[in-house]
């Protein structure tokens, strides 16, 4: 309708010369009118305003893929002033340490640093992974200051193996548009660099400065060992054998046994230089194996009976040792020396298929930490960690200092990170 037009009709109401039908008609044009007017006034006044320029975040490189260039997002060098934390580091006691409320990768590092100068003492720095974004952050348990390395983005990180010296975490996550693929990535601690192992490995182990790869296929498992940085490899052992993990036992030893099954018999190995296997262990259902750093020992678990039962045995004589004591073996840590072992032990574990239950989180433990001494096999409790932090723990991935005393976890119940200073 014309602007003339609703002039004509609006003096043609003044004079009384409209019908009804025609004031009707004129009524609902105005509102019309009145409603488009109004809709034009709100766009303005919500959207007319000049655009803003939406800035990502640094590090928000997309995931890394395998095959292409590793990504390139900003780093923190080590040396930064500290970041803030993804949440705050919390003292439980003069010992105990909530390092962060996770959820973390289920592996951390823990590094003796040399004192600065003669007037300064040691640290001992924790580097973890978080799980949601892949960043790497480091906490010194004596400065108690947390500072964020890298900010590379690598979400949904499932698993870590880091060197010793904290440098480089070999980390594991799955790709692809049904999850299906395994990729293994190195991440610097300080996000430089990185590069990709093989896609699909089925298992990747650290010592010193070497990685043990282990490729498995349906006929059978190869591992191959050599530098971090990818050169000097060479192939360890073959096997017929396709479900295996694989581990180093000592200098030219490794540790090999068949994955763990409550319904299955399982089966441990050490391999010599030469490709060899000793059986050492089994055939035990839900076996566990975890050698110590020497290869002399190896901490053996296995289900019987719907309860867990653990065993240390003497790599050189093969003698087996009961222990007073009973976990899954991979809730233990071997000390540097070798004459002891830290592990989560359970309180009251309900009946169950170990260790498949734990694994697929159908069964949650409230576990106690204990220091169980090879010489004596005696057990000593370390950390009553429901009475002291009043909450339930399960330890997964326990990891200890060359020195012997911090001891760091992350509990399984929550994903958070905890340090513990022994």
């Amino acid at each position: 309708m014309r602007v003339s037009h609703l002039l004509t009709y609006v003096l043609a109401i003044q004079a009384g010369r409209l019908s009804n039908n025609m004031r009707r008609t004129l009524i609902i044009a105005a509102a019309v009118i009145v409603l488009l007017g109004a809709g034009v006034a709100a766009y303005f006044y919500f959207f007319g305003k000049p655009a803003g320029i939406a800035v990502a975040p640094a590090g928000s490189a997309n995931l890394p893929v395998a095959g292409q260039a590793a990504p390139s997002a900003e780093s923190t060098p080590s040396t930064a002033t500290p970041t803030a934390a993804p949440s705050p580091v919390t003292a439980v006691s003069a010992r105990l340490v909530k390092i962060s409320a996770g959820p973390a990768v289920p592996a951390a590092v823990v590094v003796d640093r040399k004192a600065v100068n003669a007037s300064s003492s040691p640290e001992v720095v924790v580097n973890y992974l978080e799980r949601e974004s892949g960043n790497v952050f480091s906490y010194a348990m004596r400065a108690g200051t947390l500072t964020r390395t890298s900010n590379k983005t690598i979400p949904g990180i499932q698993s870590a193996a880091w060197l010793p010296d904290g440098s480089l975490a070999f980390v594991r996550y799955l790709s692809g548009a049904d999850f299906s693929t395994i990729n293994t990535y190195t991440l610097q601690a300080d996000g430089s660099g990185g590069s990709f192992l093989s896609q699909n490995l089925a298992g990747v182990a650290v010592a010193s400065t070497s990685v043990l790869t282990l490729s498995s296929s349906v006929s059978g498992s190869t591992a191959s060992v050599g530098r971090a940085d990818g050169s000097r490899t060479v192939t360890v052992f073959t096997t017929p054998l396709s479900a295996l993990r694989a581990s180093f036992a000592g200098k030219s030893q490794y540790l090999a046994f068949t994955k763990p099954s409550a319904t299955l018999p399982g089966t441990a190995f050490l391999v010599d230089a030469s490709g060899r296997f000793s059986r050492i262990a089994g055939p035990r259902n839900g076996l566990v194996a975890l050698a110590s750093h020497s290869g002399k020992w190896v901490l053996v678990s296995y289900a019987l009976n719907d309860s867990m039962q653990m065993e240390l045995i003497d790599t050189s004589t093969g003698e087996t040792l009961p222990l007073p004591v009973a976990t899954i073996a991979e809730k233990c840590v071997w000390t540097a020396e070798d004459s002891a072992i830290y592990c989560g032990i359970p309180v009251s574990p309900p009946a169950g298929a170990y260790p498949d239950d734990w694994y697929q989180g159908a069964v949650h433990f409230s576990d106690r930490i204990w220091r169980i001494e090879v010489s004596g096999r005696y057990a000593q409790l370390v950390l009553d960690f429901p009475k002291e932090a009043k909450d339930s723990l399960d330890v997964e991935a326990p990891a200890i200092n060359q020195a012997g005393s911090v001891l760091v976890f992350v509990n399984k119940n929550d994903g958070s990170l905890w340090g513990y200073q022994l």
